[in-house]
């Protein structure tokens, strides 16, 4: 079994194990009294995305910076 990450993966994981691991079951789920109904494309459909383009950009190097970060510590061990 895969390591689950997150809680959105996890419920992700719920619903593709309730409709028997069917991607196309999950899309079409009607069980809207689910609690996780919202949620089953493993996204967070409350969250919003409207960030500036500057912080995007910031976003973007402190990523960067992380991964390279990480490579260089890889590297070592």
């Amino acid at each position: 079994m895969p390591e689950i990450t997150s809680p959105l993966k996890a419920i992700r994981a719920y619903c593709l194990n309730c409709t028997g691991n069917q991607i196309a079951e999950v899309r079409a789920c009607e069980i809207a009294t689910c609690p996780l109904h919202p949620f089953r494309f493993g996204k967070n459909p409350f969250r919003k995305n409207d960030l500036s383009e500057e912080e995007r950009a910031k976003r973007a190097e402190r990523l960067r910076e992380i991964k390279e970060k990480n490579k260089e510590t890889a590297e070592v061990g």
